[in-house]
């Protein structure tokens, strides 16, 4: 049984994040989390949707969404084990690319930070 001890924050969570590929085959991308407590998450949150700005037409909607999902991803990741450089430019590929991952990574996340599990 782990040892509970207070204020011993980690700087990052680890966990394999599971996801269906476009070919029906399962993913996996081992992610590194920046660890954020309950309240600094809604702080981030809040951050995060303070830039969403209104977009007309759907290629600009869909645009927006990659941007903003890439964004998001950036500020929650320290690290993962593709072969692609952690950057913006990595980061909007895997959401155009494979929305199914970057999904399953913010969700993944989220399950974290509110709810306390990583399961996959």
């Amino acid at each position: 049984m782990a040892t509970i001890k207070l204020g011993a924050r980690p700087k990052s969570i680890k966990h394999t994040v599971s996801f269906p590929m476009l070919d029906g085959t399962q993913g996996q991308i081992a992610c590194e989390f920046k660890y954020r407590t309950r309240r600094e998450f809604g702080e981030f949150i809040e951050k995060m949707t303070a830039d969403i700005k209104p977009v007309e037409g759907t290629a600009a909607i869909h645009a927006a969404q990659v941007e903003q999902s890439a964004k998001y991803l950036g500020e929650v990741l320290d690290g993962w084990d593709l072969d692609a450089k952690l950057n913006h430019d990595s980061l909007v590929q895997l959401v155009d690319e494979l929305p199914a991952a970057a999904n399953a990574i913010l969700d993944a996340y989220r399950g974290a930070i509110i709810e306390g599990r990583l399961g996959n």
